[in-house]
Protein backbone atom coordinates (compact mmCIF):
# COMPACT_ATOMS: atom_id res chain seq x y z
CA UNK A 1 0.00 0.00 0.00
CA UNK A 2 2.94 2.13 0.82
CA UNK A 3 4.27 1.90 -2.83
CA UNK A 4 0.93 2.54 -4.32
CA UNK A 5 0.46 6.10 -2.34
CA UNK A 6 3.82 7.37 -3.78
CA UNK A 7 3.03 7.17 -7.09
CA UNK A 8 2.51 10.62 -9.27
CA UNK A 9 -1.05 11.64 -10.59
CA UNK A 10 -0.57 10.66 -13.92
CA UNK A 11 0.41 7.36 -13.14
CA UNK A 12 -2.09 6.80 -10.77
CA UNK A 13 -4.72 8.04 -13.44
CA UNK A 14 -3.19 5.22 -16.08
CA UNK A 15 -3.24 2.58 -13.22
CA UNK A 16 -7.32 3.54 -12.61
CA UNK A 17 -7.79 3.48 -16.28
CA UNK A 18 -6.41 0.61 -17.03
CA UNK A 19 -8.09 -1.21 -14.26
CA UNK A 20 -11.66 0.31 -15.08
CA UNK A 21 -11.69 -0.84 -18.56
CA UNK A 22 -10.34 -3.99 -17.89
CA UNK A 23 -13.52 -4.62 -15.78
CA UNK A 24 -15.71 -2.32 -17.93
CA UNK A 25 -16.40 -0.21 -14.51
CA UNK A 26 -18.41 2.28 -16.23
CA UNK A 27 -20.29 0.25 -17.60
CA UNK A 28 -21.26 -2.10 -15.43
CA UNK A 29 -21.65 0.25 -12.69
CA UNK A 30 -23.98 2.99 -14.37
CA UNK A 31 -26.27 0.22 -15.47
CA UNK A 32 -25.65 -1.90 -12.18
CA UNK A 33 -25.00 -4.95 -13.50
CA UNK A 34 -21.88 -7.50 -12.70
CA UNK A 35 -21.26 -6.25 -9.54
CA UNK A 36 -18.68 -8.74 -8.46
CA UNK A 37 -16.79 -7.45 -11.61
CA UNK A 38 -17.17 -3.94 -9.94
CA UNK A 39 -15.97 -5.29 -6.58
CA UNK A 40 -13.33 -6.90 -8.33
CA UNK A 41 -11.73 -3.62 -9.51
CA UNK A 42 -12.42 -1.71 -6.44
CA UNK A 43 -10.21 -4.33 -4.52
CA UNK A 44 -7.31 -3.80 -7.23
CA UNK A 45 -8.08 0.33 -7.03
CA UNK A 46 -6.68 0.23 -3.19
CA UNK A 47 -7.90 2.02 -0.23
CA UNK A 48 -10.03 4.54 -1.59
CA UNK A 49 -12.11 2.81 -3.68
CA UNK A 50 -12.58 -0.21 -1.01
CA UNK A 51 -13.35 2.14 1.43
CA UNK A 52 -15.84 3.83 -0.84
CA UNK A 53 -17.53 0.42 -2.13
CA UNK A 54 -17.93 -0.43 1.99
CA UNK A 55 -19.34 3.18 2.36
CA UNK A 56 -21.94 2.70 -0.57
CA UNK A 57 -23.17 -0.58 1.11
CA UNK A 58 -24.60 1.48 3.87
CA UNK A 59 -26.51 3.71 1.11
CA UNK A 60 -29.48 2.26 -0.67
CA UNK A 61 -30.87 5.40 -2.30
CA UNK A 62 -27.53 5.71 -4.21
CA UNK A 63 -27.32 1.76 -5.44
CA UNK A 64 -29.20 -1.49 -6.02
CA UNK A 65 -30.05 -4.15 -3.28
CA UNK A 66 -27.18 -6.67 -5.48
CA UNK A 67 -25.10 -3.86 -5.49
CA UNK A 68 -25.16 -3.13 -1.97
CA UNK A 69 -24.65 -7.23 -1.23
CA UNK A 70 -21.67 -7.43 -3.01
CA UNK A 71 -20.46 -4.48 -1.52
CA UNK A 72 -20.21 -5.68 1.94
CA UNK A 73 -18.00 -8.84 0.86
CA UNK A 74 -15.14 -6.25 0.38
CA UNK A 75 -12.15 -6.61 2.09
CA UNK A 76 -9.52 -4.27 3.00
CA UNK A 77 -7.31 -6.45 5.14
CA UNK A 78 -4.32 -5.16 4.32
CA UNK A 79 -0.76 -5.92 5.58
CA UNK A 80 0.19 -4.16 9.03
CA UNK A 81 3.28 -1.13 8.99
CA UNK A 82 6.10 -2.25 11.00
CA UNK A 83 6.36 -0.95 14.09
CA UNK A 84 8.88 2.15 13.01
CA UNK A 85 6.42 3.23 10.66
CA UNK A 86 4.14 3.48 13.39
CA UNK A 87 6.47 5.32 15.48
CA UNK A 88 7.00 7.83 13.45
CA UNK A 89 3.39 8.88 12.71
CA UNK A 90 2.69 8.92 16.13
CA UNK A 91 5.31 10.84 17.32
CA UNK A 92 4.95 13.62 13.99
CA UNK A 93 1.22 13.18 14.86
CA UNK A 94 1.48 13.96 18.88
CA UNK A 95 4.20 15.56 19.54
CA UNK A 96 5.39 12.75 21.88
CA UNK A 97 7.01 9.72 22.37
CA UNK A 98 5.04 6.35 22.67
CA UNK A 99 7.51 5.78 26.13
CA UNK A 100 6.12 9.27 27.21
CA UNK A 101 2.24 8.11 27.03
CA UNK A 102 2.21 4.29 27.36
CA UNK A 103 3.19 2.02 30.22
CA UNK A 104 3.04 -0.60 27.42
CA UNK A 105 2.92 -0.89 23.68
CA UNK A 106 2.00 -3.94 21.26
CA UNK A 107 4.56 -3.53 18.17
CA UNK A 108 2.40 -5.95 16.37
CA UNK A 109 -0.85 -5.08 15.48
CA UNK A 110 -3.92 -7.19 15.96
CA UNK A 111 -6.21 -5.45 13.10
CA UNK A 112 -5.42 -3.98 9.57
CA UNK A 113 -7.61 -2.10 7.38
CA UNK A 114 -7.12 0.44 4.33
CA UNK A 115 -7.44 3.07 6.10
CA UNK A 116 -5.49 2.24 9.22
CA UNK A 117 -4.80 -0.67 11.91
CA UNK A 118 -5.15 -0.61 15.46
CA UNK A 119 -3.18 -1.79 18.82
CA UNK A 120 -3.20 -2.90 22.25
CA UNK A 121 -1.47 -0.76 25.17
CA UNK A 122 -1.41 0.54 28.27
CA UNK A 123 -1.54 4.03 30.02
CA UNK A 124 0.49 5.58 32.13
CA UNK A 125 -1.87 4.46 34.81
CA UNK A 126 -2.36 0.97 33.48
CA UNK A 127 -5.27 1.36 32.09
CA UNK A 128 -5.94 -0.84 29.16
CA UNK A 129 -6.68 0.90 25.53
CA UNK A 130 -6.48 0.39 22.16
CA UNK A 131 -4.78 2.77 19.60
CA UNK A 132 -5.61 3.24 16.09
CA UNK A 133 -3.22 4.50 13.66
CA UNK A 134 -3.61 5.68 10.01
CA UNK A 135 -1.12 4.00 7.50
CA UNK A 136 1.10 6.65 6.10
CA UNK A 137 -0.21 9.01 3.19
CA UNK A 138 -3.50 7.83 3.17
CA UNK A 139 -4.70 11.25 3.09
CA UNK A 140 -2.50 12.13 0.15
CA UNK A 141 -3.89 8.44 -1.28
CA UNK A 142 -7.47 9.94 -1.14
CA UNK A 143 -7.26 13.58 -1.72
CA UNK A 144 -5.41 12.31 -5.07
CA UNK A 145 -8.28 9.89 -6.05
CA UNK A 146 -10.71 11.89 -5.37
CA UNK A 147 -9.16 14.54 -7.44
CA UNK A 148 -9.51 12.57 -9.92
CA UNK A 149 -12.25 11.01 -9.89
CA UNK A 150 -14.06 14.98 -9.62
CA UNK A 151 -12.38 15.24 -13.15
CA UNK A 152 -13.78 12.58 -14.22
CA UNK A 153 -17.43 12.82 -12.65
CA UNK A 154 -17.36 16.54 -14.54
CA UNK A 155 -16.28 14.82 -18.36
CA UNK A 156 -18.35 12.07 -18.01
CA UNK A 157 -21.61 14.49 -18.66
CA UNK A 158 -20.35 14.71 -22.26
CA UNK A 159 -20.15 11.00 -23.00
CA UNK A 160 -23.32 9.43 -23.84
CA UNK A 161 -23.82 6.28 -21.89
CA UNK A 162 -27.31 5.19 -22.53
CA UNK A 163 -29.97 4.48 -19.71
CA UNK A 164 -28.11 4.73 -16.49
CA UNK A 165 -29.57 3.46 -13.55
CA UNK A 166 -27.45 6.03 -10.88
CA UNK A 167 -26.82 9.51 -11.09
CA UNK A 168 -22.74 9.75 -11.09
CA UNK A 169 -22.70 13.66 -9.78
CA UNK A 170 -24.49 12.48 -6.44
CA UNK A 171 -22.79 9.24 -5.82
CA UNK A 172 -19.54 11.20 -6.27
CA UNK A 173 -20.86 14.23 -3.88
CA UNK A 174 -22.13 11.69 -1.17
CA UNK A 175 -19.03 9.39 -1.25
CA UNK A 176 -16.55 12.19 -1.55
CA UNK A 177 -18.18 13.84 2.05
CA UNK A 178 -18.81 10.41 3.60
CA UNK A 179 -14.81 9.38 2.79
CA UNK A 180 -13.33 12.85 4.45
CA UNK A 181 -15.78 11.98 7.66
CA UNK A 182 -14.38 8.24 7.58
CA UNK A 183 -10.27 9.42 7.76
CA UNK A 184 -10.99 12.37 9.66
CA UNK A 185 -9.78 10.66 13.03
CA UNK A 186 -10.26 13.63 15.03
CA UNK A 187 -14.66 13.83 13.92
CA UNK A 188 -14.34 10.20 14.84
CA UNK A 189 -13.06 10.99 18.50
CA UNK A 190 -15.76 13.64 18.97
CA UNK A 191 -18.62 11.21 17.77
CA UNK A 192 -16.98 8.69 20.47
CA UNK A 193 -17.41 11.44 23.04
CA UNK A 194 -20.52 11.99 22.28
CA UNK A 195 -22.26 8.79 21.95
CA UNK A 196 -20.66 7.93 25.48
CA UNK A 197 -22.26 10.58 27.27
CA UNK A 198 -25.24 9.75 25.85
CA UNK A 199 -25.48 6.17 26.26
CA UNK A 200 -22.71 4.90 28.49
CA UNK A 201 -24.21 3.45 31.68
CA UNK A 202 -28.12 2.79 30.06
CA UNK A 203 -29.34 -0.24 31.47
CA UNK A 204 -26.41 -2.78 30.36
CA UNK A 205 -25.36 -0.25 27.57
CA UNK A 206 -21.71 0.42 27.59
CA UNK A 207 -19.35 2.56 25.38
CA UNK A 208 -15.28 3.12 24.96
CA UNK A 209 -13.97 6.37 26.84
CA UNK A 210 -12.27 8.22 23.82
CA UNK A 211 -8.70 10.06 25.46
CA UNK A 212 -8.84 12.79 23.91
CA UNK A 213 -5.78 14.87 24.91
CA UNK A 214 -3.97 11.45 23.13
CA UNK A 215 -5.90 11.56 19.70
CA UNK A 216 -4.35 13.49 16.85
CA UNK A 217 -6.13 14.38 13.12
CA UNK A 218 -4.47 10.61 12.41
CA UNK A 219 -4.34 8.74 15.67
CA UNK A 220 -7.27 7.57 18.15
CA UNK A 221 -7.38 6.02 21.65
CA UNK A 222 -10.01 4.83 23.12
CA UNK A 223 -10.52 2.65 26.28
CA UNK A 224 -10.36 -1.10 25.51
CA UNK A 225 -13.53 -3.18 26.01
CA UNK A 226 -13.82 -7.00 26.53
CA UNK A 227 -16.12 -8.95 24.59
CA UNK A 228 -17.07 -10.92 21.49
CA UNK A 229 -19.23 -9.88 18.54
CA UNK A 230 -22.73 -10.34 19.23
CA UNK A 231 -23.10 -12.57 15.93
CA UNK A 232 -21.56 -15.41 17.91
CA UNK A 233 -24.26 -15.61 21.14
CA UNK A 234 -26.76 -14.76 17.85
CA UNK A 235 -25.88 -17.97 16.09
CA UNK A 236 -25.10 -19.83 19.48
CA UNK A 237 -27.41 -23.47 19.04
CA UNK A 238 -29.87 -23.80 22.41
CA UNK A 239 -29.28 -26.68 24.12
CA UNK A 240 -31.99 -29.15 23.27
CA UNK A 241 -30.66 -31.70 25.59
CA UNK A 242 -31.19 -29.55 29.35
CA UNK A 243 -34.36 -27.52 28.75
CA UNK A 244 -33.58 -25.52 31.29
CA UNK A 245 -29.99 -24.39 30.14
CA UNK A 246 -32.21 -23.39 26.84
CA UNK A 247 -34.61 -21.21 28.94
CA UNK A 248 -31.52 -19.61 30.41
CA UNK A 249 -29.94 -19.07 27.15
CA UNK A 250 -33.57 -17.63 25.81
CA UNK A 251 -34.21 -15.46 28.53
CA UNK A 252 -30.49 -13.98 27.99
CA UNK A 253 -31.08 -13.64 24.34
CA UNK A 254 -34.72 -11.93 25.39
CA UNK A 255 -33.12 -9.26 27.66
CA UNK A 256 -30.43 -8.61 25.16
CA UNK A 257 -32.66 -7.93 22.51
CA UNK A 258 -34.75 -5.41 24.19
CA UNK A 259 -32.21 -3.78 26.07
CA UNK A 260 -31.17 -3.38 22.24
CA UNK A 261 -33.74 -2.29 20.52
CA UNK A 262 -34.87 -0.07 23.08
CA UNK A 263 -31.33 1.58 23.12
CA UNK A 264 -31.51 2.33 19.71
CA UNK A 265 -34.84 4.31 19.77
CA UNK A 266 -33.36 6.30 22.48
CA UNK A 267 -30.63 7.15 20.07
CA UNK A 268 -33.01 8.16 17.26
CA UNK A 269 -36.06 10.15 19.22
CA UNK A 270 -34.27 10.81 22.25
CA UNK A 271 -31.14 11.84 21.22
CA UNK A 272 -31.34 12.53 17.65
CA UNK A 273 -27.83 11.33 17.05
CA UNK A 274 -27.27 7.28 15.84
CA UNK A 275 -25.09 4.47 15.42
CA UNK A 276 -25.42 4.36 11.55
CA UNK A 277 -23.69 1.21 11.00
CA UNK A 278 -24.77 -1.51 13.77
CA UNK A 279 -23.35 -4.67 11.96
CA UNK A 280 -22.55 -7.41 14.53
CA UNK A 281 -18.97 -6.65 14.32
CA UNK A 282 -19.35 -2.88 15.76
CA UNK A 283 -21.66 -4.57 18.84
CA UNK A 284 -19.94 -6.57 21.42
CA UNK A 285 -21.40 -8.52 24.22
CA UNK A 286 -19.20 -9.26 27.73
CA UNK A 287 -20.64 -11.67 30.69
CA UNK A 288 -18.98 -9.82 33.83
CA UNK A 289 -16.81 -12.12 35.93
CA UNK A 290 -17.29 -11.96 39.60
CA UNK A 291 -14.88 -9.09 39.87
CA UNK A 292 -16.61 -7.23 37.87
CA UNK A 293 -19.86 -7.14 39.31
CA UNK A 294 -18.97 -5.73 42.10
CA UNK A 295 -16.89 -3.08 40.29
CA UNK A 296 -19.42 -2.58 37.68
CA UNK A 297 -22.99 -0.38 38.66
CA UNK A 298 -25.20 -3.72 39.36
CA UNK A 299 -28.33 -2.04 39.92
CA UNK A 300 -30.49 0.42 38.32
CA UNK A 301 -33.61 2.35 39.75
CA UNK A 302 -37.21 2.00 37.81
CA UNK A 303 -40.03 3.54 38.86
CA UNK A 304 -43.26 1.31 39.95
CA UNK A 305 -46.72 2.46 40.00
CA UNK A 306 -49.77 1.03 42.68
CA UNK A 307 -52.25 1.78 43.51
CA UNK A 308 -54.14 1.44 47.14
CA UNK A 309 -57.73 2.06 47.39
CA UNK A 310 -58.07 5.16 45.35
CA UNK A 311 -54.92 6.63 45.59
CA UNK A 312 -52.03 5.63 43.13
CA UNK A 313 -48.84 5.39 45.00
CA UNK A 314 -45.02 5.28 42.79
CA UNK A 315 -41.84 4.43 44.03
CA UNK A 316 -38.22 3.75 43.32
CA UNK A 317 -36.83 0.13 43.02
CA UNK A 318 -33.34 -0.88 42.35
CA UNK A 319 -33.39 -3.80 40.52
CA UNK A 320 -30.44 -5.54 39.70
CA UNK A 321 -29.06 -5.84 36.13
CA UNK A 322 -27.88 -9.32 34.67
CA UNK A 323 -24.27 -10.25 34.90
CA UNK A 324 -23.71 -9.13 31.04
CA UNK A 325 -23.12 -5.93 28.91
CA UNK A 326 -23.86 -5.01 25.20
CA UNK A 327 -21.06 -2.53 24.07
CA UNK A 328 -20.68 -0.28 21.28
CA UNK A 329 -17.79 0.17 19.08
CA UNK A 330 -16.81 2.28 16.33
CA UNK A 331 -18.08 5.81 15.58
CA UNK A 332 -16.65 6.57 12.30
CA UNK A 333 -20.01 6.67 10.96
CA UNK A 334 -22.78 7.91 12.78
CA UNK A 335 -26.15 9.60 11.81
CA UNK A 336 -27.59 12.63 13.29
CA UNK A 337 -31.57 13.92 12.53
CA UNK A 338 -33.62 16.79 13.13
CA UNK A 339 -36.41 16.72 15.97
CA UNK A 340 -38.80 17.80 13.28
CA UNK A 341 -37.45 14.55 10.93
CA UNK A 342 -37.78 12.78 14.30
CA UNK A 343 -41.65 13.67 14.41
CA UNK A 344 -42.11 12.73 11.34
CA UNK A 345 -40.60 9.10 11.43
CA UNK A 346 -42.51 8.56 14.41
CA UNK A 347 -45.54 8.83 12.42
CA UNK A 348 -44.62 6.56 9.41
CA UNK A 349 -43.96 4.18 12.68
CA UNK A 350 -47.23 4.54 14.26
CA UNK A 351 -48.99 4.68 9.95
CA UNK A 352 -47.44 1.30 9.40
CA UNK A 353 -48.94 -0.09 12.31
CA UNK A 354 -52.06 1.32 11.42
CA UNK A 355 -51.74 0.12 7.98
CA UNK A 356 -53.64 2.79 6.12
CA UNK A 357 -51.75 3.60 3.24
CA UNK A 358 -53.21 7.17 3.15
CA UNK A 359 -51.83 7.83 6.64
CA UNK A 360 -48.72 6.16 5.37
CA UNK A 361 -48.20 7.95 2.46
CA UNK A 362 -49.27 11.22 4.32
CA UNK A 363 -46.35 11.02 6.89
CA UNK A 364 -43.47 10.05 4.19
CA UNK A 365 -44.56 13.05 1.41
CA UNK A 366 -43.38 16.04 4.42
CA UNK A 367 -39.80 13.53 5.08
CA UNK A 368 -39.05 14.11 1.21
CA UNK A 369 -37.89 17.18 -1.11
CA UNK A 370 -39.96 17.55 -3.80
CA UNK A 371 -38.10 18.05 -6.62
CA UNK A 372 -40.69 18.58 -9.72
CA UNK A 373 -44.53 18.13 -10.24
CA UNK A 374 -46.45 15.27 -7.96
CA UNK A 375 -49.60 13.86 -8.63
CA UNK A 376 -50.52 12.74 -4.83
CA UNK A 377 -53.25 10.61 -6.15
CA UNK A 378 -50.86 8.77 -8.63
CA UNK A 379 -48.46 8.47 -5.93
CA UNK A 380 -50.86 6.59 -3.16
CA UNK A 381 -51.69 4.31 -5.70
CA UNK A 382 -48.47 3.18 -6.40
CA UNK A 383 -47.33 2.81 -2.42
CA UNK A 384 -50.44 1.04 -1.93
CA UNK A 385 -49.44 -1.67 -4.40
CA UNK A 386 -45.96 -1.99 -3.02
CA UNK A 387 -46.74 -1.85 0.50
CA UNK A 388 -49.97 -4.44 0.58
CA UNK A 389 -47.45 -7.55 0.07
CA UNK A 390 -45.22 -6.09 3.06
CA UNK A 391 -48.20 -5.63 5.48
CA UNK A 392 -49.17 -9.02 5.05
CA UNK A 393 -46.03 -10.45 6.12
CA UNK A 394 -44.10 -11.09 9.38
CA UNK A 395 -40.67 -8.10 9.70
CA UNK A 396 -38.32 -11.24 9.83
CA UNK A 397 -39.21 -12.22 6.33
CA UNK A 398 -38.71 -8.86 4.64
CA UNK A 399 -35.34 -7.95 2.76
CA UNK A 400 -35.13 -4.58 4.38
CA UNK A 401 -32.41 -3.30 1.80
CA UNK A 402 -34.83 -4.46 -1.26
CA UNK A 403 -37.75 -2.44 0.24
CA UNK A 404 -35.57 0.60 1.04
CA UNK A 405 -34.03 0.92 -2.79
CA UNK A 406 -37.71 0.07 -3.92
CA UNK A 407 -38.92 3.08 -1.70
CA UNK A 408 -36.25 5.33 -3.36
CA UNK A 409 -37.44 4.74 -6.37
CA UNK A 410 -40.98 4.83 -5.94
CA UNK A 411 -40.56 7.74 -4.63
CA UNK A 412 -37.90 9.09 -7.43
CA UNK A 413 -40.82 8.54 -9.94
CA UNK A 414 -42.91 10.69 -8.19
CA UNK A 415 -40.44 13.47 -8.11
CA UNK A 416 -39.99 12.92 -4.59
CA UNK A 417 -36.44 12.89 -3.06
CA UNK A 418 -35.70 11.06 1.12
CA UNK A 419 -33.74 12.76 2.80
CA UNK A 420 -30.25 10.74 2.80
CA UNK A 421 -30.18 10.46 7.00
CA UNK A 422 -33.81 8.93 6.65
CA UNK A 423 -32.73 6.14 3.92
CA UNK A 424 -29.51 5.75 6.37
CA UNK A 425 -31.68 5.54 9.27
CA UNK A 426 -33.98 2.61 7.37
CA UNK A 427 -31.26 0.53 6.85
CA UNK A 428 -29.82 0.68 10.12
CA UNK A 429 -33.08 -0.19 11.41
CA UNK A 430 -32.94 -3.26 8.83
CA UNK A 431 -29.52 -4.42 9.86
CA UNK A 432 -30.54 -4.26 13.95
CA UNK A 433 -33.90 -5.78 12.86
CA UNK A 434 -31.73 -8.64 11.41
CA UNK A 435 -29.67 -9.16 14.53
CA UNK A 436 -32.76 -8.87 16.47
CA UNK A 437 -34.40 -11.34 14.60
CA UNK A 438 -31.67 -14.24 15.16
CA UNK A 439 -31.71 -13.23 18.87
CA UNK A 440 -35.41 -13.67 19.52
CA UNK A 441 -37.62 -14.12 16.70
CA UNK A 442 -40.51 -13.26 19.09
CA UNK A 443 -39.23 -9.42 18.95
CA UNK A 444 -40.42 -7.18 16.10
CA UNK A 445 -38.64 -3.77 16.13
CA UNK A 446 -41.45 -2.12 14.86
CA UNK A 447 -43.93 -3.25 17.80
CA UNK A 448 -41.40 -2.08 19.84
CA UNK A 449 -41.31 1.05 18.41
CA UNK A 450 -44.86 1.76 18.11
CA UNK A 451 -45.35 2.48 21.99
CA UNK A 452 -41.74 4.05 22.32
CA UNK A 453 -43.35 6.58 18.79
CA UNK A 454 -46.87 7.10 20.99
CA UNK A 455 -44.80 8.15 24.51
CA UNK A 456 -42.32 10.55 21.98
CA UNK A 457 -45.24 11.83 20.49
CA UNK A 458 -47.46 12.48 23.51
CA UNK A 459 -44.33 14.28 25.27
CA UNK A 460 -44.16 16.67 22.27
CA UNK A 461 -47.77 17.19 22.06
CA UNK A 462 -48.57 20.70 22.36
CA UNK A 463 -51.84 20.93 24.27
CA UNK A 464 -52.24 24.53 24.30
CA UNK A 465 -51.29 24.79 20.50
CA UNK A 466 -53.48 22.39 19.18
CA UNK A 467 -56.35 23.96 21.09
CA UNK A 468 -55.59 26.97 19.03
CA UNK A 469 -55.71 25.82 15.70
CA UNK A 470 -58.91 23.08 16.54
CA UNK A 471 -60.68 26.63 18.13
CA UNK A 472 -59.70 28.46 14.80
CA UNK A 473 -61.04 25.69 12.26
CA UNK A 474 -63.93 24.93 14.23
CA UNK A 475 -64.58 28.90 13.77
CA UNK A 476 -63.85 29.04 9.79
CA UNK A 477 -66.28 25.77 9.89
CA UNK A 478 -68.89 27.34 10.99
CA UNK A 479 -68.27 31.09 9.22
CA UNK A 480 -68.29 29.30 6.37
CA UNK A 481 -71.82 27.28 6.64
CA UNK A 482 -73.35 30.70 7.74
CA UNK A 483 -72.29 31.89 4.34
CA UNK A 484 -73.20 28.50 2.02
CA UNK A 485 -76.65 29.14 1.35
CA UNK A 486 -75.34 33.00 0.02
CA UNK A 487 -72.42 31.26 -2.46
CA UNK A 488 -75.30 28.41 -3.38
CA UNK A 489 -77.56 31.05 -4.77
CA UNK A 490 -74.72 33.10 -6.32
CA UNK A 491 -73.67 29.53 -8.19
CA UNK A 492 -77.34 28.32 -9.52
CA UNK A 493 -77.82 32.40 -10.75
CA UNK A 494 -74.45 31.89 -12.45
CA UNK A 495 -75.43 28.28 -14.00
CA UNK A 496 -78.68 30.13 -15.56
CA UNK A 497 -76.95 32.89 -16.55
CA UNK A 498 -74.68 31.00 -18.51
CA UNK A 499 -71.57 32.07 -16.75
CA UNK A 500 -70.62 29.20 -14.86
CA UNK A 501 -67.52 27.18 -16.20
CA UNK A 502 -66.69 23.73 -14.98
CA UNK A 503 -63.35 22.27 -15.35
CA UNK A 504 -62.27 18.96 -14.77
CA UNK A 505 -58.63 17.08 -14.50
CA UNK A 506 -58.22 13.90 -15.77
CA UNK A 507 -55.13 12.16 -12.95
CA UNK A 508 -53.07 11.30 -16.08
CA UNK A 509 -53.71 14.65 -17.97
CA UNK A 510 -50.32 15.98 -18.72
CA UNK A 511 -49.43 12.45 -19.98
CA UNK A 512 -52.16 12.67 -21.93
CA UNK A 513 -51.86 15.73 -23.64
CA UNK A 514 -47.82 14.94 -24.54
CA UNK A 515 -49.67 12.20 -26.12
CA UNK A 516 -52.06 13.86 -27.95
CA UNK A 517 -49.26 16.55 -28.85
CA UNK A 518 -47.34 13.87 -30.45
CA UNK A 519 -50.18 12.55 -32.34
CA UNK A 520 -51.28 15.75 -34.09
CA UNK A 521 -47.39 16.53 -34.46
CA UNK A 522 -47.31 13.09 -36.50
CA UNK A 523 -50.48 14.14 -38.34
CA UNK A 524 -48.76 17.57 -39.05
CA UNK A 525 -46.02 15.54 -40.45
CA UNK A 526 -47.86 13.49 -43.03
CA UNK A 527 -49.30 16.38 -44.62
CA UNK A 528 -46.48 17.88 -45.09
CA UNK A 529 -44.72 14.71 -46.63
CA UNK A 530 -48.22 13.86 -48.84
CA UNK A 531 -48.10 17.79 -49.98
CA UNK A 532 -44.18 17.57 -51.00
CA UNK A 533 -45.13 14.23 -52.46
CA UNK A 534 -47.77 15.33 -54.91
CA UNK A 535 -45.46 18.16 -55.33
CA UNK A 536 -42.86 16.39 -56.69
CA UNK A 537 -44.97 14.05 -58.46
CA UNK A 538 -46.34 16.69 -60.66
CA UNK A 539 -42.70 18.79 -60.79
CA UNK A 540 -41.14 14.94 -62.43
CA UNK A 541 -44.46 14.12 -64.40
CA UNK A 542 -44.37 17.63 -65.98
CA UNK A 543 -40.71 18.37 -66.44
CA UNK A 544 -39.75 16.49 -69.69
CA UNK A 545 -37.98 19.47 -71.16
CA UNK A 546 -36.49 21.20 -68.20
CA UNK A 547 -34.33 19.33 -66.25
CA UNK A 548 -33.88 21.84 -63.67
CA UNK A 549 -37.50 21.52 -62.51
CA UNK A 550 -36.91 17.72 -62.72
CA UNK A 551 -33.97 18.01 -60.69
CA UNK A 552 -36.07 19.98 -57.88
CA UNK A 553 -38.85 16.92 -58.38
CA UNK A 554 -36.32 14.59 -57.12
CA UNK A 555 -34.79 16.19 -53.99
CA UNK A 556 -38.57 16.31 -52.88
CA UNK A 557 -38.45 12.36 -53.21
CA UNK A 558 -35.54 12.36 -51.42
CA UNK A 559 -36.01 14.73 -48.65
CA UNK A 560 -39.42 12.90 -47.93
CA UNK A 561 -37.89 9.25 -48.22
CA UNK A 562 -34.94 10.68 -45.47
CA UNK A 563 -37.71 11.98 -43.27
CA UNK A 564 -39.95 8.77 -43.39
CA UNK A 565 -35.93 6.66 -43.03
CA UNK A 566 -35.36 9.21 -39.94
CA UNK A 567 -38.98 8.66 -38.01
CA UNK A 568 -39.11 5.18 -38.60
CA UNK A 569 -35.67 4.74 -37.13
CA UNK A 570 -36.50 7.26 -34.19
CA UNK A 571 -39.87 5.24 -33.34
CA UNK A 572 -37.61 1.78 -33.12
CA UNK A 573 -35.57 3.25 -31.19
CA UNK A 574 -37.48 4.47 -29.01
CA UNK A 575 -39.50 1.54 -28.72
CA UNK A 576 -36.58 -0.99 -27.82
CA UNK A 577 -35.85 1.84 -24.95
CA UNK A 578 -38.81 0.98 -23.34
CA UNK A 579 -38.88 -2.46 -23.81
CA UNK A 580 -35.11 -2.51 -22.22
CA UNK A 581 -36.92 -0.29 -19.37
CA UNK A 582 -40.11 -2.68 -19.12
CA UNK A 583 -37.51 -5.35 -18.60
CA UNK A 584 -35.06 -3.91 -16.42
CA UNK A 585 -38.12 -3.14 -13.99
CA UNK A 586 -39.63 -6.35 -14.47
CA UNK A 587 -36.20 -7.83 -13.46
CA UNK A 588 -36.38 -5.87 -9.95
CA UNK A 589 -39.46 -7.47 -9.35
Amino acid sequence: MVEETVVSPGKRLRRIMRIMREYHFLSNFYHQKNPEEVCQALEELGPTFIKMGQILSTRSDLVSPEYIKAFRKLQDNVPADDFASVKTTFETETGKKISEVFKSFDKKAFASASIGQVHHAELKDGTPVVVKIQHPDVTKLVDTDLALLKRAVELLKYVPTGITVVDPVKIFNALSSSLKSEIDTIQEAKNGIEFYRLNNGQSIIRVPKVYFEYCAPKILVNEFMQGKSIKYLANEPLDKEDPEHAQAQQGTRHELAQALVKNFLKQVFVDHFFQADPHPGNILIHKLTETESQDDQFAVNKKFEKQVGNTNFSYQKEVALPPYRVIWIDFGMMGRISPSTADGIAKIVLAINSQDIHEIGQSIIPMCEQVGPLDEQKFYRELGRFLRPYLNIGLADINFTKMLYQIVQLCKNNNLRINSQVTMLVRAFGILETIIAKLDPSISMLEVARPFGQRYLKQHFNFRNQLDNSLWSSYRAIKAITQMPGKLNTFFDAISGGDAQINFHYSEQEQLMKWVSRIVNRVIIAIILAAIIVGSSLLVEGSADHPHIYRLGVLGYSLAIFIIVVMTISELLQRYRKYRQRKKEYGKK
